[in-house]
């Protein structure tokens, strides 16, 4: 039960997210009077969940590699932290970013444990917050003129021209809800992936139903209670605080904001740029509210600007800014109570009798060629969770055969490389339990049961 209460601050976190997101996706809708509030929560809801659960894992792996949060209480206390910071966000009105809350609180665990930032992940996290607001601004500006154009050369009468509006604001609206499940589950469970308390699972024997798919649900309900409960303050906000809309201007706004974050979370359209050899998009959590108040922006600027409210905007750029700063900020506090004060373990710490961690490829090559999973020292070597393994796995000191032990554990952590050449090892059950620092110099150590 352990595990499922430090669940919880990641159901809180999805919660925070619920209420405050569904502005990003349906405000204008809402705003405009198109689509009523208790309708847009329930398409919401639905359409996040499946994003969430069947589209969630590619954004996940950035989000990792920025700062691998490998103890429970760790990965508690940060998404907790987060998850307090966007509440109080959504309190004040502010469309604010997950994405930026949960940046904050790995950067404040890695200065708080004294460990590694990736600063490529970083930097392609940071990138993304400055590309994120100018796509979405751009896209719906020349989504805004081709709509204008089109309805002004349609002749559609008033009332057909609502009916479309009102269906295409209920199609767009699921989209944008099915693309922030996709993007921003990752911010709501990603930390919690290494120590997933699901495990695969078959239904009817047909279909096959992920660990990582079972948590991501769980987070994606979470959002729909945000939803439904907290989230009406920042629709009113982004439905109206920022410009007034027309039923074509909020479906604009919807797409546009809904496209962007569809590019930052589809590992189909990565795939299939690069077999057509073109550059793609990092897969990375990126701001649901950067990426609706740019499109909100293009469209005001097309109209020249005079209608922005950038009394508001200055208060929503605030929020952005402090968002991560608090976060961390409330991070780094929040693990000193936790680790001195509840006695939790906040970080795993590996023992000094360890090699520092490696990926799999180097540490299998290396012990092709000298002692597998050993360093010259006959430490043994620890894994990452590299390449899609689940979670940091110490390769266990099992035999005294420097083959059958590295071999062992490589496949106990999830990777099956290819026998090294030669005669076959022995069989990991005639291995000796206990590894000595110092094995007998043999040209071939044999592995003998201990009594």
């Amino acid at each position: 039960m352990g595990i499922f209460f430090f669940l919880s601050s990641g159901l809180f976190l999805g919660w925070s997210l619920g209420a405050n997101h569904t502005g990003n996706v349906f405000g204008t809708a809402v705003g405009s009077r198109m689509v009523r509030f208790e309708t847009a929560a329930v398409i919401c809801t639905v359409f996040v969940i499946l994003g969430a659960t069947f589209s969630g894992a590619g954004a996940a792996h950035t989000l990792g590699r920025l700062g691998s949060v490998n103890a429970l209480a760790g990965a508690f206390t940060v998404s907790l932290s987060a998850a307090l910071t966007i509440a109080l966000m959504t309190r004040l009105g502010l469309p604010v970013s997950t994405s930026e809350a949960m940046v904050g609180g790995i950067l404040g665990w890695n200065f708080y444990t004294a460990s590694a930032t990736d600063p490529a992940a970083l930097g392609r996290i940071v990138g993304t917050w400055a590309i994120c607001p100018v796509l979405a601004a751009a896209l719906a500006a020349l989504l805004f003129l081709g709509v204008r154009a089109w309805h002004r050369r349609s002749g559609m009468h008033l009332l057909a021209m609502d009916s479309l509006t009102r269906w295409g604001l209920l199609a767009v609206g699921a989209f944008g809800a099915y693309s922030l499940g996709a993007n921003n589950i990752a911010n709501v469970m990603g930390v919690f992936l290494p120590d997933n308390p699901f495990h695969d699972l078959t239904i009817g024997g047909l279909i096959r139903v992920t660990g990582a798919q079972q948590l991501f649900f769980l987070g994606a309900a979470a959002i729909g209670v945000g939803v439904f409960t907290y989230s009406r303050r920042v629709i009113e906000t982004v439905g109206g605080g920022v410009m007034r809309f027309s039923p074509l201007a909020a479906l604009v706004v919807v797409l546009a904001h809904s496209i962007v974050l569809f590019l930052f979370a589809s590992e189909g359209l990565e795939h299939l740029l690069i077999r057509l050899h073109l550059p793609t998009l990092p897969l990375v959590p990126v701001s649901s509210s950067q990426a609706v108040i740019g499109a909100i922006i293009g469209i005001g600027l097309v109209r020249g600007g005079r209608e922005l409210r950038w009394k508001t905007l200055g208060g929503i750029a605030v929020g952005w800014v402090a968002t991560p700063v608090l976060a961390g900020v409330l991070t780094f506090v929040s693990l000193f109570f936790v680790e001195n004060v509840f006695r939790q373990e906040v970080v795993q710490r590996h023992p000094a009798a360890l090699h520092p961690v490696v990926s799999v490829e180097r540490a299998w090559a290396a012990g092709v060629q000298s002692g597998i999973g050993r360093d010259p020292d006959h430490r043994i070597l620890s894994v990452p969770a590299d390449r899609g393994l689940p979670g940091r796995v110490p390769i266990p000191a099992m035999c005294a055969c420097p083959a059958t032990a590295g071999r062992t554990a490589f496949l106990a952590a999830g990777y099956s490389p290819p026998a090294p050449a030669g005669p076959p090892a022995p069989s990991a059950s005639t291995c000796n339990r206990t590894v000595s620092r110092h094995p007998p110099k043999k040209e071939r150590p044999e592995c003998e049961p201990r009594d």
